[in-house]
């Protein structure tokens, strides 16, 4: 009776899910549309919309978005507004309360004029596609029926939502680095903290400028860390590892191709799930009189392709990492004159809503500004500035891209684009190639190095600077303008372009546009030397640079393990560390051991380095301190562990020999508990954990079902291979306008989020394994035809 009763349980369950799956065959009446649309899918999952104009194009991607994603597109939408707890409970309180403070649902109704733009109508179109979607499947989306939830309908300001979810992804919503450092400058000499700002390293692969090199190091008349407060924690912090959100983008122009076309390739790395943050889609409908034919990465929510080729145009982003947050320097800590009116205000009521528990208020002092945040140091209240809240830093113009005809009005178009500040890297069918930073940053837009093509008094026709990695300003930007807002390079002398989250600027530029904690430029340095070294290029060649897992970085750093060991004991930690790690593979290898002792080491070195440097903050600020990001401290702690001062060294130790003796011991005990030190391969660290959301939800069977194979995974955050277990390249691309059948695309965890659809994790191992496959959907598997609904 018991197994009986078992069976139509599973039965029962099995019947809920398969109702959850997406229509993929045959004829279905959709309304508003207004001619009959085509959608097809691939063996990946990979979708195909032929429509007669842009609104049915957009009204289908939604339906499509909503059948395979309604509930990854619910999780975006409430991450950004701070409504998570109330679909999956209290312990999404605390997070809810930290995005809701930035009142971004409210600020999408405010501004959804402004958002939409001339999209509205498209919007409007894709909003009812995904409802509609959503309301044709048989049973609701299967997480729902595990949380016990029904999903609510999509609104027009939840795709803003989505946008803001990117803000809230790939900038610091809490302008915590900044308040971090803020906090501990009164309490550390000013030579102590003028290396804590160093901004660059010998690393250095910027685009415009030199690169900063290492820092030079304080004499003890300046500062001698012997003689003040010690550290006062038992053993120094472990460093944040987690991975910098960003990317890898690169082009190379016409003169490097055998047959004249440019080439970009483009991978954003971020957080991994299944299925992946993108979907992928190849959309082609009637614009005016040219036909659109767009591929690539879209994101559901929005109704637009993020990165993709037009046949004409191809683009792809990194982040910008511009200064996009500041505290507003009258309103708050010492000087309140700037809080008047803002003070006056009578406070906005934020209800958040908590599953299966009453309801929490919050009150936020708010203006068009930005609200008054009490920040994670306890200093007092300020107002936030974040180019987030302002109406021009969320639309839809990214869509206009879909039809640009060449890189010069690629360019145009992207002036008005509201999206995180990003570097957008363009190429065209010409064998043109271009670069530039867009979205907002928090200086004025009143003043720039370069002027947009289109106004007068500018030429955008190459520049005759020498070519090379380090050259200057690839075009006279000597006319300052007032009408400018962004620095831009067209038509390079040396034919290559690249941005890896590094510093891309300098002199009044970067003043312009800020240091928003961009990378270390050890990827950069990488894929700038990669394109330099080679005459000539195809697609293979620039996939082979993104899955560069070379360690160049590292190699100095297992010079000095070796050498340091050579002058101690033969019995110490790092002697056994150094044995281990004797045959130097140089990169991030599945099978190298060398690499992960090399790469723990350096990062327990890093850790006591900073310790010692902001001992005397932590005494003066105790439990308050925070260590903030400093992702340029390479550049400081290679000279110390070379140079290796007595007056820079930490009180904790009596040596340097004994601050490296203790980091490797911190390494050895680590690894011990799991076997010899010499079979401790990369690989059983860096193994993937790529899940769904909902995968520690589900008892037992949860992790073997919603989850991607555990494969051990080469590269890592210092290299173009970016990988970590739950961390990397969310989508890979190298493409040529008009040449996209030639073109390759990588996704990991896959395109649909239905662990019973038969694109479940398709695709995933071409990821894994960095296999060759096509940037351009498949031959039809699937086809639906969504017709107009007919009137009674």
């Amino acid at each position: 009776m018991l197994a009986s009763l078992l069976a139509l349980l599973a039965l029962a369950a099995w019947w809920l899910l398969r109702g959850s799956l997406p229509t993929l065959d045959g004829r279905l009446e959709l309304a508003g549309l207004s001619g009959a649309v085509e959608v097809a899918r691939d063996r990946n999952g990979v979708v195909t919309i032929d429509a007669a104009n842009e609104r049915d194009a957009a009204r289908a991607l939604g339906y499509v978005h909503a059948q395979e994603r309604y509930f990854e597109m619910d999780l975006m939408r409430r991450t950004a507004a701070g409504e998570l707890a109330e679909l999956l409970g209290p312990s999404m309180l605390d997070g809810d309360r930290k995005r809701r403070i930035h009142r971004f649902r409210h600020r999408a109704r405010l501004q959804s004029d402004a958002f939409a733009g001339t999209h509205a109508d498209a919007l409007r179109a894709y909003t009812e596609g995904v409802n509609a979607g959503l309301a044709h499947l048989k049973v609701r989306p299967w997480p729902y029926l595990l949380l016990g939830q029904a999903p609510q309908p999509w609104r027009a300001e939840d795709s803003a939502l989505a946008g803001y979810a990117m803000y809230v992804n790939l900038q610091d919503a809490s302008n915590g680095r900044e308040a971090a450092l803020r906090s501990m400058r009164p309490h550390l000499p000013a030579a102590v903290f003028d290396l804590l700002l160093r901004d660059g390293t010998r690393w250095d692969a910027p685009l415009q400028g030199q690169a900063r090199g290492d820092a030079v190091l304080p004499d003890a008349d300046a500062v001698d860390l012997r003689k003040l407060p010690g550290p006062v924690r038992q053993r120094p912090a472990a460093l944040d590892t987690s991975g910098t959100p960003g990317s890898n983008n690169f082009a190379v122009a016409g003169a490097l191709t055998r047959d004249g076309r440019a080439i970009l390739a483009d991978d954003m790395h971020s957080r991994l799930s299944v299925p992946n943050v993108w979907f992928r889609a190849r959309l082609r409908y009637a614009h005016e009189t040219a036909r659109v034919d767009v591929s690539g990465f879209t994101l559901p929510g929005l109704p637009v392709v993020i990165a993709g080729s037009n046949g004409k145009v191809a683009w792809g982003f990194t982040n910008g990492y511009a200064d996009t947050l500041d505290w507003d320097p009258h309103c708050g800590g010492k000087d309140a004159s700037g809080c008047t009116a803002l003070l006056q205000r009578k406070p906005a009521v934020e209800i958040i809503r908590v599953k299966g528990r009453d309801p929490v208020v919050l009150r936020v002092l708010d203006d068009q500004r930005g609200p008054l945040i009490v920040d994670a140091i306890g200093q007092p209240p300020m107002q936030l500035h974040w180019t987030a809240y302002r109406p021009e830093g969320l639309n839809l113009d990214l869509a206009t891209l879909h039809r640009a005809r060449d890189v010069r009005e690629a360019l145009s178009l992207a002036r008005s684009v509201g999206l995180p500040t990003a570097n957008l890297m363009l190429a065209d069918r010409h064998g043109r190639i271009a670069w530039t930073l867009i979205g907002p940053t928090i200086a004025a837009h009143d003043s720039s190095d370069c002027r947009w093509p289109g106004t007068e008094r500018a030429s955008i026709e190459p520049a005759t600077a020498q070519a090379g990695p380090e050259s200057s300003m690839h075009r006279s930007c000597a006319s300052a303008s007032a009408e400018s807002t962004a620095p831009f390079i067209l038509d390079p002398p040396n034919h290559r372009l690249w941005t890896a989250n590094n510093r891309t600027l300098d002199a009044a530029s970067l003043n312009r546009i800020g240091d928003g904690g961009y990378s270390h430029g050890a990827r950069a340095t990488q894929i700038r030397d990669a394109l330099q070294q080679r005459p000539g290029f195809d697609e293979a060649d620039l996939l082979a640079v993104q899955l560069d897992d070379r360690a160049l970085m590292l190699t100095p750093w297992w010079e000095l393990m070796q050498a340091q060991a050579r002058r101690g004991r033969s019995d110490s930690a790092l002697a056994a560390l150094a044995q281990a790690a004797v045959r130097w593979e140089g990169r991030a290898s599945t099978d190298s051991v060398s690499y992960r002792l090399v790469r723990a080491w350096r990062l327990a070195v890093h850790a006591r380095i900073l310790d010692g440097l902001t001992a005397p903050a932590q005494a003066a600020m105790q439990h308050r301190f925070v260590m903030p990001q400093l992702p340029q401290f390479e550049g400081v702690a290679w000279p110390l562990a070379t140079a290796q001062p007595k007056h820079l060294l930490s009180r904790r130790y009596p040596s340097w020999e004994a601050l490296f003796e203790d980091a490797a011991q911190e390494v050895q005990q680590e690894l011990s508990g799991q076997g010899a030190l010499a079979q401790r391969t990369w690989g059983e660290r860096n193994t993937a954990a790529i899940c769904h959301p909902l995968a520690s939800a589900v008892p037992l069977l949860g992790k073997r079902l919603l989850c991607m194979p555990r494969d051990p995974l080469p590269g890592d955050s210092g290299m173009p291979r970016v990988q970590g277990p739950a961390f990397g390249a969310t989508e890979r691309m190298v493409v040529s306008p008009g040449h996209e059948d030639l073109g390759i695309a990588h996704m990991p965890g896959g395109q649909s989020g239905h662990l019973f659809s038969p694109f479940w994790g398709r695709g995933h191992d071409d990821w894994v394994q960095g296999r060759r496959s096509p940037f351009l959907p498949g031959p039809a598997i699937y086809s639906l035809v969504l017709t107009p609904e007919r009137r009674p």
